[in-house]
């Protein structure tokens, strides 16, 4: 089936590729029997070396073993609101479907590394039912986000009857994927598979990318497969130490992203998992990042920089702030640097709003 049969998946295949040096097979098998490792065919021949933008984020690395005290099994808070398997319910208007725990490649920062890889397989056909009941019997949920694992991982005809489903459902406006598909593993982006994305109900399919290397022309071949067949594209980031943690970084991916039709929609603070210290950069850092793309770069090429609180108190903008109380009166920011005063917003007197 294409490059899925010649994923690297042990720290045996690591060490026949030239991924990782024959002295660390001990050192990482330690990290393997924790953490899945995988890597596409594509994603190796993006890897020009193991410290490089795309090696540090799929090979296997010693740090990994190094915990640090805030660390969390659950770092955004999914197991408390799981009322049924397959589901997490932490937004009124919104659920994450999770039909599979299981991913084209295991991102060496990723959140949910405690809880997937090939050992967790599909959501079994009574979950799934469980899990659709759940969507079908409250009608405040407007949207179901396929997550997981990748949801792009299903054969079209199980992923088909899944989106037919939820289309059946008059309460739900909208679906959206997140996936890694059509980046790390982009022969899956099938003529079958987009005409999954294109029913009734608009998906909307996020893609996660985190640096311009990882975009191959197999990989833009994808994107412009789904985009010209009216799939709208939305983009994720993680914003990653030694990976992509300038300003210059992310504005070639960005640029590139929105070149071919994806709007770049959320860059995340690495989250708190386990082993994983050495991507997180600091916020006042990010901000920082954040503050030198604002005006510099067209805003097509602006995500919001975000964080998930841990514990599952939500997602919100961590942005810098431009504007500021300063007397009766406000102080902005530009995008230089500069300052300057912004009269208050109330109305004159006897033209107050009823």
């Amino acid at each position: 089936m294409g490059d899925s049969r010649r994923t690297i998946r042990t720290v045996d295949g690591l060490v026949d590729a030239g991924l990782v040096a024959d002295g660390d097979r001990s050192e990482l098998g330690r990290i393997a029997e924790r953490y899945a490792i995988s890597v596409t065919t594509t994603m190796r021949g993006r890897i020009g070396a193991v410290d490089d933008p795309v090696g540090r984020q799929f090979v296997p690395d010693r740090r990994e073993l190094l915990g640090t005290p805030e660390e969390l099994a659950d770092p955004i808070g999914d197991l408390p609101f799981t009322p049924v398997p397959g589901i997490t319910h932490r937004y009124p208007d919104r659920v994450l479907l999770k039909p599979l725990q299981m991913c084209p490649v295991y991102c060496r920062f990723c959140f949910r590394r405690e809880m997937v890889g090939p050992e967790h397989g599909v959501l079994g056909d009574d979950d799934l039912c469980r899990a659709m009941d759940y969507i079908r019997e409250r009608p405040q949920i407007w949207e179901v986000i396929l997550t997981g694992g990748d949801p792009l991982m299903l054969p079209p005809a199980r992923l088909r009857r899944i989106v037919d489903e939820l289309d059946a459902i008059a309460h739900i406006g909208v679906v959206r994927v997140h996936t890694r598909v059509p980046v790390v593993s982009p022969e899956r982006i099938t003529d079958a598979m987009v005409r999954v994305l294109t029913g009734d109900t608009p998906v909307w399919v996020v893609v996660h990318c985190n640096h311009r290397q990882e975009l191959g022309e197999a990989a833009l071949t994808a994107l412009r497969s789904l985009a010209d067949s009216g799939v709208p594209l939305l983009s994720q980031t993680v914003l990653l130490k030694g990976v992509n943690d300038t300003a210059d970084a992310l504005e070639d991916l960005f640029r590139t992203l929105v070149r071919n039709r994806v709007k770049p929609y959320y860059l995340h603070q690495s989250d708190l998992a386990p082993g994983t210290s050495h991507f997180r950069t600091s916020i006042a850092s990010g901000q920082e990042i954040v503050r030198t793309l604002r005006g510099a770069v067209s805003g097509l090429c602006q995500p919001t920089y975000v964080l998930d609180i841990p514990g599952g108190h939500g997602k919100v903008p961590i942005g810098t702030t431009y504007i500021e109380p300063d007397g009766d009166e406000y102080l902005v920011t530009d995008p230089n640097g500069r300052h300057h005063r912004y009269p208050p917003g109330s109305a004159p007197a006897g033209m107050e709003a009823a």
